[in-house]
């Protein structure tokens, strides 16, 4: 009886991976489909409020997640609609309700959106963590971005039937969450680049402590068979921030920013190089104790990826940040030879650099012990392209 048992569960995971993987083909040939369209346009974006209803999300300082997020979503929603006529905005919520992270997916699955927008505001058990980070899809292992994902993972226990609809995943569980590994290269880049966007506006414009694009395994964004993200708008379990974030006017503004980032990533994906339109932000930001260890430093060091640009090579990506950071901040770890990359407006660094895949592989292997986060990127001319297309032309 014990072996079958283990023989039912190595078929079962065997059967698990492979419709996974095919899932993954099946995307990344839908990515390359885009890419080679002229005439490519984003048609459909799908805004998803979190939390609602029976679930508030984090409660504190006379705040709930669940009425932020709402108010935020909302008035993104209204920025593209009265900008952007030619988008189909699509809400998972426009009231306080309680949707399943299921669902949620499956909104934008059904409608073929092109980009899904999943706006949360963070919590902390400090009080003084501050500022805005974006997230994408993928493997985490570091403990900061684990318990994020799952806290916001958690609320699929007040789901009916949860254990069958999410394959027995256990949102409590570290290790449940290698299956989303299967999951980091789809839409990827796209995700990446239109998080930096967001970080971005929150950075220059809104002002906003910047804390960074990072990956972890969000259940809400597991399912969704096209670029998303999940940005965390702020902190209400630091006070300061919770006054910022319950005032109608800063919501606008954080709304507004979000709708900057998408404008300028829509323009991009359909190859119109003309200015985006930036609607001046007038909010007046809300005094804060910046003692948070997020903060970064402004000081340039040695960039030597730009050297024979005529070649096509590959990079491990270990963090990214819209403002310089010092080569000495703790944030390396002590680590030298990191490489400092200037792409879209954001600042990619790096580890490791070699025209050979089979090497970078090496090198990614190698680094991961500091920086599970950390992910292969490919560059031509010192533009970023799809590493697999990398891999293809070096074979070549």
């Amino acid at each position: 009886m014990h072996d079958i048992d283990i023989s039912y569960l190595i078929n079962r995971k065997a059967i698990i991976c492979k419709g996974l993987l095919l899932l993954l083909i099946i995307f990344n040939l839908k990515i390359n489909a885009q890419n080679v369209e002229n005439n490519y346009k984003l048609k459909t974006v799908v805004i998803d409020a979190g939390h609602g209803g029976k679930d508030p999300g984090a409660v504190a300082n006379k705040g709930k997640e669940k009425d932020i997020t709402l108010a935020v979503s909302l008035k993104l929603g209204k920025y593209i609609e009265n900008n952007c006529k030619d988008v189909k905005v699509i809400y998972t919520r426009k009231k306080d309700e309680f949707v399943e992270l299921f669902k949620r997916a499956q909104i934008a699955n059904t409608n073929n959106a092109d980009l899904f927008i999943c706006v949360h505001v963070n919590s902390s058990k400090k009080t003084d963590p501050y500022g805005t980070e974006t997230y994408v899809m993928g493997l985490h292992k570091t403990q900061g971005n684990l318990d994020v994902a799952m806290t916001e993972n958690s609320v699929i226990t007040k789901e009916d039937n949860y254990q069958n609809q999410y394959d027995g995943f256990d949102p409590h569980s570290p290790e449940a969450f290698i299956i989303f590994s299967l999951f980091q290269n789809a839409y990827l880049d796209q995700s990446l680049n239109f998080a930096a966007k967001i970080q971005k506006q929150f950075s220059q414009k809104a002002k906003r402590l910047d804390r960074g694009v990072k990956q972890a395994g969000f259940l809400v964004l597991w399912k969704t068979a096209m670029p998303c993200i999940l940005t965390e708008i702020g902190f209400l379990s630091n006070a300061d921030e919770a006054q910022y974030l319950l005032n109608d006017t800063n919501q606008n503004q954080i709304a507004l920013s979000i709708y900057n980032a998408f404008k300028e990533y829509k323009n991009e994906l359909e190859g119109i190089t003309e200015s985006t339109e930036v609607i001046e932000n007038t909010n007046v930001e809300v005094p804060i104790n910046k003692t948070d260890t997020a903060s970064n430093n402004l000081t340039l060091f040695p960039n030597y990826a730009t050297n024979n640009t005529d070649s096509i090579y590959f990079y491990v990506q270990i963090m990214s940040s819209v403002k310089k950071i010092n080569a000495k901040s703790e944030q390396f770890k002590g680590v030298k030879n990191i490489c400092e990359l200037n792409i879209d407006g954001c600042y990619k660094y790096t580890y490791g650099k070699s025209t050979a895949f089979s090497e970078i592989l090496k090198i990614q292997k190698e680094i991961k012990t500091q920086f599970p986060d950390a992910f292969v990127i490919a560059l031509k001319d010192g533009k970023k392209i799809q590493v697999n297309e990398a891999i293809k032309q070096t074979k070549n």
